[in-house]
């Protein structure tokens, strides 16, 4: 009776799997970021396009620090793919300690370039903050420790002739408690790296009156690559009524070489036969470039990736 009944369970989650999907299942966990960043409503939407689109796939969508636990997770195995920053990781395959790699991640295979984030300082008018050197001895919060929002802000500040030592306080916090922390009057201001429009700093500025601080040509000139030159455009913000100078640095989903080349093919195919779904999910996508998505790569392109870019036409 037991074996009867230990057989009609195995074969009822067979039939669970549907025809011809037994053993064949793909199980695909996507890394994202905190909840009020960009990184996570897209992975949201990467995850559903996933179900939908490859046959017999199994999404889950993990909310993270971002960058750096994301590339250390894969590395370990822990998701098929990830949002990452272009600057985390290069320092991720260089192994760079300092940046939060205890060795060179050599499992990271690159899938796309997607958009740019840009660094968005922001302050609040009453701190009186209007440039990078008016942060002398504000309250800052740059982001969870060893993030990429966090690398980010290193590298901006070491530009500048500046260093954590020369704010008054530090707060190593995501986007949505920093805000939360500049609307009770606890903190002068929070830089951000995100995509445009960003939920955290909208809530913010619908919230207090803000002002967005530059960040000059000539800084952005002295990190150098992969940082580039760009603008905050004027009404990206309640209150924000001109072009803001700040600096961008390209984004990038990440693979490991445990997932199989078919797999690869497969998600780097339905993201981009699906970017207006992305783009409804958050304008910060609409930034998607096929034609510029093998611009920097970082790290060595997976064999699956590869395959759909030569189909597309948009590598040899």
């Amino acid at each position: 009776m037991m074996g009867l009944r230990k057989g009609f369970a195995i074969g009822a989650v067979l039939l669970g799997l549907g025809a011809g999907q037994a053993g064949a299942q793909e199980f695909i966990n996507v890394l994202t970021g905190g909840t009020s960043g960009v990184y996570y409503p897209l992975g949201v939407a990467l995850s559903e396009i996933y179900a939908e689109e490859i046959p017999g796939a199994r999404t889950q969508v993990q909310a993270t620090k971002a960058s750096v636990e994301n590339l250390n997770l894969l590395q370990r195995g822990r998701g098929e793919i990830a949002f990452a920053l272009g600057d985390s990781v290069k320092a991720a395959a260089e192994g760079n300690e300092e940046a939060g790699f205890p060795g060179k991640l050599d499992k990271l295979r690159g899938i796309a370039a997607i958009y740019p984030n840009y660094i968005q300082i922001v302050a609040s008018q009453e701190s009186g903050v209007k440039s990078l050197a008016d942060l002398k001895g504000k309250s800052v919060s740059v982001g969870a420790p060893a993030s990429g929002t966090e690398l980010n802000a290193r590298a901006i500040f070491a530009a500048a002739g500046m260093s954590y030592e020369d704010l008054g306080r530090v707060e190593y916090l995501p986007f949505a408690e920093s805000v939360e922390l500049m609307k009770n009057r606890q903190i002068d201001a929070t830089l951000q790296s995100a995509g445009l429009g960003v939920a955290s700093i909208r809530d913010l500025a619908a919230s207090v009156p803000i002002n967005v601080v530059s960040v000059s040509p000539e800084i952005v000139a002295k990190i150098g690559a992969p940082f580039m030159a760009a603008t905050i455009p004027a009404g990206t913000y309640d209150g924000q009524a001109a072009d803001v100078a700040t600096a961008a640095v390209g984004n990038f989903l990440v693979s490991q070489d445990g997932v199989s080349d078919d797999l690869a093919y497969q998600m780097t195919k339905a993201l981009f036969e699906n970017l207006d779904r992305l783009a409804a999910a958050h304008a910060a996508a609409k930034g998607i470039d096929p034609k510029k998505a093998l611009e920097g790569m970082p790290v060595p392109l997976h064999p699956g990736a590869e395959r759909y870019y030569k189909e597309a036409g948009l590598m040899p």
